[in-house]
């Protein structure tokens, strides 16, 4: 009999039980795991219904890699970015505050802070918004971009420490925020609560999905060591012939290199350890040896370190994607690199488990996505090519023109009166008639906003001027004022200024300040930033 205590995915159904982060959830005893009744089981799949999403977490599936692995072995991956926020750190954050709140570390309202590499802030961004906590993360600069925005996204607030300084120098940081201002600090990095909330959760998922099967390795990571402590110890003691293989940078070995971290008395990390070298597996690695992952050297939870080539976890990141259609990150790769090292020395049938982190989307702004390109590339331009339409090669039709207007008494009065007073407003000098979700309308909302220059939008085809057809009649108006059919239509003083384009040029050629001098309008000027950058990113790339 198997029972899938994971994310409900149609499986559940017919009996209680008590899930130790989910609480009670309806199971469906799923049976054999043979093909054939899993595929039976599809035509009685229902849905589940959560009270919040935190529910969510955890419950990540086991999937057997069937392109990359040789045929003597069975390889599967865990992939945690199944988990809400993409990540296996979301385990961590829910584990770490609903300990707090037990234990009554955390009071109600109070600022949670943490220093990261960026899942595990963004895991405790998601469960700072739904519990109502303010969240403060520290985060060396060095790490991707795109994690700063989804943390900023969840409400979080991101304070940035110089990359020299590495992930010692963010910890520190964040310590010191939080005694100078009360706030809880998480300590993903010594908080045995992470641990902990994998010994109940990701432990019990790996002992569920191989009930009655063999399991001859697990391949993992560590970053704070919470997923290698708290699974490793429940596999030592329920399944003593898995051997556990922990992966790190080659360039990069803390564990391996045997040299143990410098500490405080009280435990505090005093430098970064000696063998750090920067790496591409952002969350792998920190410039010190953890303190979970320290106790899990000297709890002898270790069989194997293998050394892992940056540019060997890049490859098969990308060749997961292409070859086994899963999107994961550069740590996962990584992984995998370790796992098929594994798996050319591992006795024929065994099985390898290997823990996947996070998804791609962490990513793109870092050498993973380098040669990923964002126009066609020449196969591309031969398909598009190869039918009449669409070509890229051929110039576009002119623009019709617009319509004449016959006369003013063919325009709506209130629209035309509308169109001079919003103009004409010394209140509000600068106006854009603009739509609401048009590209380079919101070119012109990025400038003015990068700038800080007050204006007055006047979104023509928004729900605000849809009664009535009174947008149509403003744009009419508009045209037959301006003579010019597009959008935006940007004026300055009473006087228009032009559209986007021109608004963007004037500002590189100084026109744009002289005009808001003009009409005493202040703004922040900076002369460093490159006005074309507002503009659409496919039109940037053309």
């Amino acid at each position: 009999m198997y029972l899938d205590f994971g994310r409900i995915r149609g499986r559940f159904g017919m009996h209680h039980v008590n899930h130790p982060y989910v609480g009670e959830l309806r199971i469906r005893n799923v049976g054999s795991r043979s093909p054939k009744h899993r595929e039976q089981g599809k035509k009685t799949q229902i849905m589940a219904k959560y009270d919040n999403i935190l529910a969510t977490v955890g419950g990540t599936p086991v999937i057997r890699i069937n392109n990359l692995a040789p045929a003597h072995v069975k390889l599967y991956v865990k992939v945690e970015a199944f988990n809400p926020m993409g990540s296996v750190k979301d385990r961590l954050a829910l584990g770490v505050i609903e300990d707090a709140e037990r234990s009554g570390k955390l009071r109600p309202g109070q600022t949670v802070i943490e220093a990261t590499s960026g899942n595990t802030g963004i895991g405790l961004a998601m469960v700072c918004a739904q519990k109502k906590y303010p969240l403060v993360v520290v985060m060396a600069e060095s790490f991707s971009v795109e994690r700063r925005k989804l943390m900023r996204f969840l409400g979080a607030k991101v304070v940035l420490t110089p990359a020299f300084q590495k992930g010692s120098g963010m910890l520190a940081k964040a310590v010191e925020l939080a005694e100078t201002h009360g706030w809880f600090l998480t300590r993903q990095f010594d908080n045995e609560a992470n641990a902990d909330v994998h010994s109940r959760t990701t432990a019990r998922e790996i002992l569920a999905d191989f009930d009655g099967e063999k399991l001859d390795y697990l391949v993992t990571g560590f970053g704070t060591g919470g997923t290698l402590k708290g699974v490793a110890r429940v596999l030592r003691q329920e399944r003593p012939d898995t051997k556990i293989v922990v992966c790190e940078p080659d360039n990069s070995q803390l564990l391996g290199s045997g040299i143990a971290q410098a500490r405080a008395a009280d435990g505090t990390i005093t430098a970064s350890h000696p063998n750090f070298r920067p790496h591409p597996m952002q969350g792998w690695s920190p410039d010190f040896i953890s303190k979970l992952a320290e106790d899990a050297v000297s709890m002898h939870l270790i069989d194997q370190i293998v050394p892992i080539d940056g540019n060997d976890a890049m490859r098969l990141s990308r060749e997961l994607a292409q070859k086994e259609g899963i999107f994961v990150g550069i740590t996962a790769g990584a992984a995998l690199a370790g796992a098929l090292k594994l798996c050319e020395t591992a006795p024929a049938g065994s099985t390898i488990l290997c823990m996947l982190p996070d998804t791609g989307e962490r990513y793109l702004s870092t050498p993973l996505f380098a040669d990923i390109q964002a126009d066609m590339n020449d196969d591309e331009m031969k398909i598009s090519k190869s039918t009449p339409n669409y070509r890229f090669d051929v110039a576009p039709p002119p623009a019709a023109p617009a319509a004449p207007v016959a006369n003013a008494v063919a325009l709506d009065k209130d629209a035309v009166a509308f169109v001079e007073q919003a103009i004409a407003d010394p209140a509000k000098p600068v106006v854009m008639f603009a739509l609401e979700w048009c590209e380079f309308c919101w070119s012109v909302r990025k400038l003015f906003a990068r700038f800080k220059i007050p204006y007055r939008s006047v979104d023509i085809d928004s729900v605000e001027y849809q009664a009535g057809g009174r947008g149509a009649a403003i744009r009419a108006a508009l045209t037959a004022k301006t003579s010019l059919a597009t959008v935006p239509q940007i004026f300055i003083g009473g006087k228009l200024f032009g559209g986007a384009t021109d608004l963007l040029a004037a500002w590189k050629q100084g026109q744009l300040q002289t005009a808001l001098a003009d009409a005493r309008v202040s703004y922040e000027a900076d002369s460093s930033v490159d006005p074309n950058s507002f503009l659409p990113g496919w039109l940037q790339a053309r």
